[in-house]
This record gives C-alpha cells, structure tokens and sequence, in this order.
C-alpha cells in the first residue's frame, strides 16, 4: 500500500500510530493508521483484505506515494476456512504437533540463548572494564565543541562515550544544560515528539510574527442584546432545528457585514498584488485533540443564523472526532477565534496565513459601565483584531471593529432587518 495524497500541496505525512500490529489479517476499509499531515491527521484504510507487514515505524516520516505496508490478499483469514473432512483432521492434528514442537524448540534456543548472556565473557578481566584514561578523556571533538558552545555547557560537565571517554558530537546533542542545585522533591522529565501538525502550525506562527506588520486594536461589547434574544428565542429555535442559538453565528454575521463595509480586511498579499475577495468564507479555531484546527464556513454571506450554527456544530464535531478533512480546513478568507471558552479575558490573536486579519472572542463579564448617565451592571466581552498593516490600515482596522461592536449590540435592526422571528426562521 503506498501513501494516499491528503491534498495537492501535502507532500510528506508521518505515521501517528498504527492502529493494526505486524502480521495481523485486516478487512478492506478497515482504518490501518493514523497519519499526520502538516494540516490534518487523517486515518489509512486497507486497500484490500489480507495479512498486513508493516513497512515504517511510527514516528517515520514518509513521502506521498511511498510503500508503507503489504498486504497479502492470498493468505486464508483466520477461523474463516471451511469446515475439513474427517480425514483431513488427522493432518491437522499433525500439523499442530509440528507447530507445537517447533515452538519447543525456539523456547529452548532463547533460554539457552539467555543463559550465555547470564555468563560472564572470560576474555573480559577488572583492568578491561575500568574506563581508560588518556588526554583524550573529557576532550570534545570539534563538531562536538561547535554543539555545546551553541548550548552554552561546560565540556567539564559531560561525560564522554567515545574512545578514552572522548566527547563525541552525540554527547553534545544529548547533553542537558544545569538545572541548578537539585530540590529535595521530585525533578523527573518527560520528552514526547510533536506531531506533523503541531511543528506545521508552529512555523506558521514564527513566520507570521516575522514576516507581517501584525498590529492589534482592541474595543468593547455590551451583550445585553443578544444575552435578551437568546433567552427569549434558543429554546424554541433549538426544538425547531437542532441546533442551539449560539454566540458564533451572531459573531459570524456580524463580521459578514463588517467585511462588506470594510473589504481590505477581507483581502490577501500576492508577491506585488492585493487580492480582495467578494465572498466571505469564514474560519473558525477549533481545539482538536491533535492541537489547534481551522475548519472553514464557505460563503458564510449565505447563511442564516441556522445555517451558520449547523455548520460550526458539523465542523467541531468532525475536528473533534478526529474526522475532519484537508479541504475543509483549506482556504478561508478571515478568521474568528474563541479563547473565552478556556476563559480568556483579554490576547492578542495571530493571523492565519495567507489571510490579513483575525477577530479574537473573550469571555463575557458582567462589568460596571455608564449607561445613559448611569453606572450600570451589564455582560461585557473584550474583543480584539489582529490585522496586517501591509495592506490594511488604522481607519480601516478601527472601523471594522467598531461596525462589529455595532451590529453585536444592536443585532435585531442590523443582523435581523427588525424582523427576528424571519432571521430565526421560527
């Protein structure tokens, strides 16, 4: 079985885990491994049913078309042959006392095999086994040398593994810096390789840092409104579709009609070129159990307040699960990330690239604010924009924000045209 492609710019994916073991017999269709891409991980079903040999090791990474297994579609399926004739179980039974003595026989070679290595080798003597001392010991080759500069270690606190205990340039990679005087409680460490996914999205966020002129603008949101037409509507809006009346979707259509108002927040640079686009797909940051997902709303200037819940339940949920595809997490035009939900009062959200600006949702706090000349208790959210200032500027970034704030904390005459039971379709 080689690699399936995920996607057209994907060309190399990791193995996350087998999901069969060497030599069992797999079904066709039968998920065989989870496989790391730099945007997704996917699962790998069988081609065809049969005894499976594995081909790479988990943790390898491997190119687009490679052999990563075989399947042997000859071999019989376990306790699925017919029943034999009565003559034939008699050969039976010999084969199983061959197979049997067979394994009698390998039993025997390991533990022979285990008391040679009990004995102790004859031609080894104490002055053999002491370490040899020379003006070599502790001394870092120079590759080595260039390696513990670089980590800033004292060649005096390794220890060498090479001849005369030579420091050897895999010393100096696995050499730790000090961690100070030791405490008195537990100081144990755990390693774990990143996942494809997770090393992707962390270029992508040191690139966009380096390489954007990414400017934040902040402002505030008085809920009221919203937190009133939830309560009167979601239970009714929820029995009737499904799906209940969240945040998103006011959020979404709110940044919909900002984006009309403000097209450069919906643009893109290209080498010398300004790309505006004329529809709005929306991506929305998923937490996914292999790390931070962007699935993407497409035409979100089609949807309803329905429409908009349905899809963002459909996509959290195959994020979730594990189940989302490449193409659904690809393209996207501007983005909308949640770090209330983790209870987040106030960050400064990354753009995803190629896009120019992100929205970032907060929690929601009930805050004292002037209220008609009044100080009044009301649920707050701060909200931010980051925006690339290659392209969009302050009027623009500011105004975006602001006609956002606008139609959140005046939703029924800017986002339902006055007319909510219609916007709902109730």
């Amino acid at each position: 079985m080689k690699v399936p492609s995920p996607g057209e710019s994907i060309t190399e994916v990791e193995i996350a885990q087998w999901l069969v073991e060497d030599g069992d017999y797999v079904e066709k269709d039968q998920a065989i491994a989870e496989v790391d891409s730099d945007k997704a991980t996917l699962e790998l079903p069988a081609e065809a049913s049969g005894i499976i040999t594995l081909k790479a090791e988990e943790g390898d990474a491997v190119a687009v078309g490679e052999v990563v297994c075989l399947i042997d579609t000859d071999a019989p399926k376990p306790g699925g042959g017919d029943k034999k004739a009565s003559g034939d179980e008699g050969s039976g039974g010999d084969a199983e006392k061959e197979l049997a003595q067979k394994d009698a026989k390998k039993e025997d070679t390991n533990e022979r095999g285990e008391a040679k290595k009990e004995e102790p080798s004859k031609s080894s003597t104490p002055s053999q086994s002491q370490d040899k001392k020379s003006y070599a010991t502790g001394t870092p080759s120079p590759a080595a040398k260039k390696t513990l500069d670089e980590k800033g270690i004292d060649p005096k606190d390794v220890k060498g593994t090479g001849r005369d205990g030579r420091i050897t340039k895999d010393d100096a990679v696995n050499a730790k810096p000090s961690m100070g005087t030791p405490g008195t409680g537990s100081r144990g460490e755990s390693r774990s390789k990143m996942s494809m996914l997770r090393r992707k999205v962390a270029e992508r966020l040191v690139s966009v840092k380096n390489e954007t002129a990414m400017l934040t603008t902040f402002n505030e949101v008085d809920m009221s409104a919203i937190f009133s037409l939830r309560e009167k509507y979601k239970e009714d809006f929820k029995s009737k579709h499904g799906v209940g009346l969240g945040f998103m979707s006011f959020f979404t259509l709110a940044c919909v009609r900002a984006l009309d108002m403000y097209p450069a927040v919906n643009s893109m640079i290209d080498g010398k070129e300004m790309i505006t686009y004329d529809f709005k797909d929306i991506s929305i940051a998923v937490s996914g159990p292999k790390g931070l997902m962007v699935p993407v709303i497409r035409n979100a200037e089609n949807l309803s307040f329905r429409g908009v819940e349905s899809e963002v339940k459909r996509l959290a949920l195959r994020a979730r699960d594990g189940q989302i595809t490449v193409d659904e997490m690809t393209g996207g035009t501007f983005t909308i990330t949640n770090g209330g939900v983790f209870g987040s009062m106030l960050s400064t959200p990354i753009i995803n690239p190629p896009q120019s600006a992100i929205l970032g949702m907060h929690n929601i706090v009930e805050r004292p604010i002037a209220k008609d000349g009044a100080i009044a208790i009301a649920p707050i959210m701060y909200v931010a924009l980051s925006y690339d200032h290659r392209i969009i500027d302050g009027k623009e970034s500011v105004g975006f924000l602001v006609a956002v704030k606008e139609a959140l904390e005046n939703p029924e005459e800017l986002l339902m045209d006055n007319n909510v039971l219609k916007a709902l379709e109730m």
